[in-house]
């Protein structure tokens, strides 16, 4: 996405790092409003199956928001009771309000949340966040209305669902499935940036998240789940259904009027190292072209229809005139916002008059044109000097392209003429190697799924592959690290805003469940 006011903060996807021991790389966040009978039951059977399954640490956050039952007394007795869990209190209401709070102080680099009812089964979190830990996405969603899904729920409640899908695609040009499953994660680099434009602080909030995401071209992961209606759920139908129209329009606004920065989302080209080496590589040409095709065919239309009302009361050359300079002024405005991709007011007026002084080269044309025909006959048909025009025009046309493309919206890779940046060539300085997650030795040995000892033959077997393995690992893991500490790449980048959040150099070390260093205080 090109813009008139900076370069993308977000670095090209990768892996995401290793951070020291004890840091979790999962962090599940469960929003809740006087939940005080299903909390201790959900967090337990949430942390029992991440204990079983994940195979990173991980944190389970409570966010309270401002409930007036005994929730608070439930989530600190949790807390103290097991490690791996933590609470916050909010004095205000609003999930939105919740999920950005936690999310923005937590240290993990993998975010996510689920609804307190766990209606989504729960052998679908390792998929959903798989894709983040990897660097192949920047934000996953669970979705219902997939057609691998198993959903059970009311008529009432699918009919809601898939209208609000649709208004959302209609009004929005969303491409995403299912914006309301309480089943998201996010990559907490991609947080840091997508937050702060997100307005909303309740249940507008996943939507609000989502579209914006996508609009900045960001990489949203779906995943199919199983999900189970909570017949007891507190949403209030009407009332969230009222706030999600208001926050559908106030978007909608936003992002017609351009007021939104989204190129601060913008990702480098290519997420492969060996891209940031290309030079001099188009960005976007196939689909500046069709664009400007389209823009062109219905500028064409309307200055015909311009230059038949004008030449109803003047002459053609003044006719045309008229009619081309009406016609290039908005010609200019739609091929800036439409095709070229720049939003906001600034180098607008330049951009005009860059775009006068191409429609003074097209009026050159078709007036050349125009002057031609009547010297070859005095009283020509209307019928044939529009074909003469159209002829002037398509020529004209391809000469506006191309100064469009290379003098008045040019993808000027150095940043400093007009403000705009290409993200085609990043920098990037690559960062020392960080310590990857310490792994203990396994309480016990390797076992059937059933919960049987392996034998004694499969499990030597078995550890000497494992030893192998992590040797492997751990020897292309320093050697990598030590050859990236000699190398400098330009990338040119910025950073995230925040500096603490670390770059992206190391793979992580898989840990199993149990395998931690039994002094962390996590």
């Amino acid at each position: 996405m090109r813009t008139d006011s900076s370069p993308g903060d977000l670095p090209a996807r990768e892996h995401l790092p290793a951070g020291s021991a004890g840091t979790p790389v999962l962090d599940v966040v469960i929003p809740v409003y006087n939940e005080e009978k299903d909390l201790q039951r959900c967090v337990v059977r949430l942390h029992e199956h991440l204990e079983r399954t994940f195979p990173y640490p991980f944190r389970i956050t409570v966010a309270d928001n401002a409930s007036t039952d005994t929730t608070p007394r439930v989530a600190a007795r949790l807390e103290s009771r097991i490690p791996e869990v933590r609470s916050r209190r909010l004095e205000q209401k609003g999930r939105g309000r919740a999920l950005h709070t936690v999310w923005s102080a937590s240290d993990a680099p993998v975010l996510a949340y689920m609804d307190v009812d766990l209606s989504t089964d729960l052998n679908a979190l390792l998929p959903l966040v798989a894709p983040l830990i990897s660097g192949h996405s920047d934000l996953a969603i669970g979705s219902r209305l997939a057609r691998s899904s198993r959903v059970v729920r009311g008529a009432k409640r699918e009919f809601i669902s898939r209208g609000y899908n649709l208004i959302l695609r209609g009004s929005l040009q969303a491409r995403f499935s299912d914006a309301q499953c309480g089943f998201k994660a996010i990559r907490r680099d991609v947080a840091q940036v997508l937050l702060p434009l997100v307005e909303d602080t309740g249940w507008f909030f996943d939507t609000e998240m989502l579209v914006l995401a996508e609009r900045a071209g960001l990489r949203i992961h779906e995943v199919p789940v199983d999900w189970v209606d909570d017949p007891d759920s507190t949403v209030h139908l009407v009332r969230t259904a009222t706030d999600d129209l208001k926050g559908v329009w106030r978007v909608g606004r936003a992002l017609g009027t351009g007021s939104l920065p989204l190129d601060r989302l913008a990702r480098p080209f290519g997420d492969d190292p060996r891209d940031r080496d290309l030079t001099d590589v188009p960005g976007g040409l196939a689909r500046q072209l069709v664009g400007f095709c389209v823009v062109g065919a219905l500028s064409t239309l309307f200055y015909l229809l311009l230059y038949s009302g004008f030449r109803s009361f003047s002459g053609s050359q003044a006719a045309n005139a008229l009619a081309l300079l009406v016609s290039a002024v908005a010609n200019t405005a739609a091929n800036r916002r439409l095709t070229f991709g720049v939003r906001g007011r600034g180098g607008a007026v330049r951009h005009q008059a860059q775009g006068l002084v191409v429609f003074g080269i097209g009026l050159a044309l078709t007036s050349g044109s125009l002057a031609a025909l009547n010297a070859a006959t005095s009283s020509p048909a209307h019928s044939t000097e529009l074909s003469v025009l159209i002829a002037a025009n398509l020529a004209a046309t391809v000469l506006r392209f191309l100064l469009f493309r290379a003098w008045v919206f040019p993808d000027r890779r150095d940043g400093t003429s007009d403000g705009t940046s290409s993200t085609v060539v990043a920098s990037h300085t690559p960062a020392p190697a960080q310590p990857s997650y310490a792994t203990a030795p396994a309480r016990q040995g390797p076992r059937h799924p059933q919960g049987s000892p392996l034998p004694a033959a499969t499990r030597s077997a078995h550890d000497n592959a494992h030893d192998n393995a992590h040797d492997n690992a751990h020897d292309n893991a320093y050697g990598n690290a030590y050859d990236n500490t000699h190398d400098t790449d330009e990338f040119r980048a910025r950073d995230a805003a925040d500096r603490t959040w670390g770059d992206a150099t190391m793979q992580l070390q898989p840990v199993r469940p149990h395998d931690h260093d039994p002094r962390d205080a996590r």
